[in-house]
């Protein structure tokens, strides 16, 4: 399915219109797939008719949602229509001019409990050399960094960096 709507996505002829809306369907689709990777915990459930069914539940209550400003920001809508009651936190890299190095100008994350699972839906590879998700107290094996499209060496940089993150992505081109 992905490999299809990145097709249409990525094709020069394809409209303004169409790259929007194949865009905005990558990502719902990219998001259900992070989705899966989520711990669940079986749940019994009382139906309508009065029967029982033996279902499935996220094993942590709440999902936060972190974008890195201003591609990752791009998501949040998407974020939201797929992930009921997500929080939302916002991280803005910008370069240093005169070390040429990412530095965070400004990051808003909301506060997490030990047993949240953060979802991350961040366009920058950049976020290798910080350590912002440490500094908010969430554990590495809980971040999924999620991206449209990534470059070879920014998926090498953010596993060199943070080995146990989660690299959920369309496609890895080259350069």
């Amino acid at each position: 399915r992905l490999t299809g709507v990145s097709s249409l996505n990525r094709n020069k002829d394809t409209t303004r219109d169409e790259f929007i809306f194949y865009s905005k369907r990558l990502m719902r689709l990219l998001i259900e797939h992070a989705l899966s990777f989520l711990p669940l915990k079986s749940v019994t459930v009382e139906t309508p008719q009065g029967t029982t069914y033996e279902g499935k539940r996220f094993h942590r209550q709440r999902i936060t949602g972190v974008s890195i400003l201003r591609a990752g920001e791009t998501m949040e809508q998407a974020l939201t229509a797929v992930c009921k009651d997500i929080r939302l936190g916002k991280i803005l890299i910008q370069t240093n001019h005169d070390t040429g190095e990412p530095e965070v100008s400004s990051a808003r994350c909301p506060r997490t409990e030990s047993s949240s699972t953060v979802g991350s839906p961040l366009a920058l590879s950049r976020l290798s050399r910080l350590r912002v998700p440490q500094d908010h107290d969430v554990q590495e094996d809980r971040i999924f960094l999620l991206s449209l499209l990534m470059a070879e060496m920014g998926v090498h940089s953010v596993a060199y960096a943070f080995p146990r993150v989660r690299i959920i992505t369309t496609a890895v081109d080259k350069r």
